[in-house]
């Protein structure tokens, strides 16, 4: 008898509602301090959210995700159900663990839905659900953790179809001057001491995309930066975008979030509002790709990521 598997998809976590950004922020920032957030980093965050409609669309989105996953992957046998768990906001990672616990799979893929790996990040997302498999009698389940899965071919062919439609909204004249940005969450600098895949897996995901472009794009038309850094002090990784668009002579930029595979504040504020602004005062005609979400060929990436991870049977 065929093995009954969860699939657990993890996320980050939004607010529901502008009332939810304090408690959120708490959230997030609760593993390095016990001082709440100030007013004005709520004040802040608050405002962000209010610009992109008061709320995070990240749960509804991974939620479409995971439905439209769970029906490609049964289409070869009913055994899959798949979960959402979030990190920082529910469902929390932790709760989604004893439903699944409830459930009596016979096995558990964990995904989280950063396909590039770093211990900040991935890392945390898994070592928070082993902590919720062990306090809620999970522990002899057996369980796979994908860790990294960001040059997938079906991922970097959704990404490049994405890129493909988003300079055909350039007019045809100004495509050969368009310069394709590469974007992904920053971290502190310090994760390059300890070594840490984060920078090589985006440079690996980078580059199969741009095999796949072949000629669309010129030699040197490419460029990678981080976005979206981190309130908190100390050094974080570059360029950043900010670092991008104060260069001379750019006048057409098409941003690809290849660290993202989702509409959030960091796409909805950050590209769309912040940087965007920032390109029209210097006179840069800013576009981005449309983020993967719930499309086809990314769910058909994220299959064949489980059906990769599946037990010997």
């Amino acid at each position: 008898m065929a093995k009954k598997i969860a699939v657990l998809l993890m996320a980050h976590g939004g607010p529901d509602t502008l009332d939810d950004i304090e408690p959120f922020l708490t959230h997030i920032m609760s593993h390095r301090t016990t001082v709440p957030p100030s007013p004005e980093l709520v004040a802040t965050v608050k405002g962000r959210y209010a610009l992109i409609g008061g709320r995070s669309p990240l749960l509804e989105i991974t939620t479409q995700q995971a439905a439209a996953l769970e029906k490609e992957l049964n289409k070869r046998n009913d055994r899959f159900r798949v979960y959402v768990g979030m990190r920082h906001w529910s469902p929390f990672i932790k709760d989604t663990i004893r439903q699944i616990i409830n459930d009596k799979p016979d096995h558990l893929i964990g995904i989280s839905m950063a396909p590039q790996h770093s211990k900040m990040s991935v890392g945390a997302y898994i070592q928070v659900a082993k902590e919720g498999l062990a306090c809620g009698g999970g522990s002899d389940l057996p369980v796979s953790f994908v860790t990294h899965w960001h040059h997938q071919p079906l991922l970097l062919d959704a990404f490049s179809k994405k890129i493909k439609e988003g300079i055909l909204t350039f007019p045809e004249q100004d495509r050969p001057k368009v310069l394709l940005l590469f974007t992904a969450h920053s971290l502190p600098e310090k994760i390059l001491a300890e070594n840490d895949s984060y920078p090589t897996h985006l440079q690996e995901t980078a580059t199969g995309i741009m095999k796949r472009l072949g000629s669309l794009f010129s030699e040197g038309q490419w460029q990678f930066a981080y976005q979206s850094q981190g309130m908190s002090g100390g050094r974080w990784l570059g360029p950043t975008v900010e670092d991008v668009l104060n260069k001379v002579g750019l006048s057409h930029i098409l941003i690809a979030p290849i660290g993202f595979v989702a509409d959030h504040v960091e796409i909805l504020y950050d590209v769309d509002i912040l940087y965007k602004e920032i390109a029209e005062k210097k006179g840069i005609t800013l576009k981005r790709i449309a983020s993967l979400n719930a499309t086809p060929l990314f769910i058909q990436a994220l299959a064949a990521t489980v059906h990769a991870h599946l037990p010997i049977e």
